[in-house]
């Protein structure tokens, strides 16, 4: 229909109606929203988006966030992997009590060498990753994400291996003894706060894994599925075995609890359930291979949604280019590992995951070709 209106000059204006349409201008809202990638996922494919902060660290975030972004981290050239990636988002918990780290090139070991020449020195490196996942508080997962890189070097320097190899079950064991130490009997003195701690450390001829709880590090090689660490639950068998040993009760309280409280075995702090909650990790030491595609490390907010196979499909299709990114606009800026990192956490958000979500994905060489 056609309209003539006389302005105040006596103009005339034509103007053809088709519809009246009233939008609600939400600029801040609108600009904290990048629609980022399109994954297929149970043969549908689905659009996903991520809510990203993009005010400074120090400005609160909005209470209406579905999804609060936390650290997002992407590095290349590191000494022994080709890249990385984290992410780590408070997803649909009220407050935040994972932490991850990273350290590239925080150590140095001994023996892999002839003493002489650069050579040597880059392959007694090591790159440090770290999975934290707080329960009670967030204080001793970020005590951890603090101080247990340091305390691992502290160990290392202590036992004086020099050309010697690293006895690497000794060392984690007492790496990360000494960390529950200092947040049980040191300044932090925290007895009702723990946190669980999956942490990998990678040279260029070995790969090492310590696992205290139920985060979790999965390996893929060659197209196969390697887990690296078997969750401690209070309902697996030898661990069920322990707790009773040492007078304790796995209760099952929406799930088995150490005496009804905790859904882990195992972890950092939680003193005031010891001793059936210990900090003793269990060790992996694994030959570094060609065919080692790349290292996975998450907490439970994505493993109780996304099995080790998915998540390895996942990571394969981004390195592969199969899964591809809806905006060009952060494609070009991430590596990888990142935008993996990225896939991985909207996936389990996806399928409903109610905690926080970390992962850290670590490219360790060029994945093979294979059918996935």
């Amino acid at each position: 229909m056609m309209l003539v209106k006389k302005d105040k000059n006596g103009c005339r204006r034509e103007m053809r109606q088709l519809g009246v349409i009233r939008t609600k201008n939400n600029n801040a809202r609108r600009n904290k929203r990048l629609q980022i990638w399109r994954l297929s996922a149970k043969n549908k494919e689905t659009v996903m988006s991520l809510s990203l902060s993009l005010t400074s660290s120090s400005s609160s975030s909005s209470s209406s966030e579905n999804y609060d972004v936390l650290e997002k981290k992407a590095r290349t050239n590191t000494v022994t992997c080709l890249s990385h990636g984290t992410m780590s988002v408070i997803g649909r918990r009220k407050e935040m009590e994972d932490a991850v780290r990273v350290e590239l090139g925080c150590m140095g070991g001994g023996g892999g060498g002839d003493g002489d020449g650069d050579d040597d020195d880059d392959q007694k490196k090591y790159d440090f990753f770290g999975v934290y996942d707080g329960h009670g508080g967030a204080r001793v997962a970020e005590a951890c994400k603090e101080r247990m890189h340091e305390v691992l070097v502290e160990v290392i320097a202590g036992e004086e291996y020099g050309e010697k190899n690293i006895e690497w079950e000794r060392v984690m064991e007492g790496c990360f003894g000494k960390m529950d130490e200092e947040v049980n009997r040191g300044r932090l003195r925290e007895e009702m706060v723990g946190s669980t701690a999956v942490v990998a450390v990678v040279g260029k001829e070995e790969l090492v894994v310590a696992n205290c709880g139920d985060s979790r590090a999965v390996l893929s090689r060659g197209g196969v599925v390697v887990p690296l660490s078997v969750d401690h639950k209070p309902d697996r068998h030898d661990e069920l075995i322990r707790v009773e040993a040492a007078g304790g009760r796995v209760i099952n309280w929406n799930g088995p609890r150490i005496l009804g409280v905790l859904a882990t075995s195992r972890s950092i702090g939680d003193q005031y359930l010891k001793p059936f909650v210990i900090s003793k990790p269990d060790v992996m030491v694994t030959e570094r291979s060609d065919r080692d595609e790349f290292l996975i490390l998450a907490s439970d907010g994505l493993w109780d949604v996304v099995s080790n196979e998915a998540a390895c499909q996942v990571v394969r299709r981004c390195f592969s280019g199969r899964i591809k990114w809806a905006s060009s606009v952060n494609a070009g800026n991430q590596n990888p590992a990142a935008r993996a990192a990225a896939v991985l956490v909207e996936l389990a958000i996806s399928r409903g995951s109610s905690d926080n979500i970390s992962v850290i994905v670590v490219e360790l060489n060029k994945p093979t070709k294979f059918n996935s």
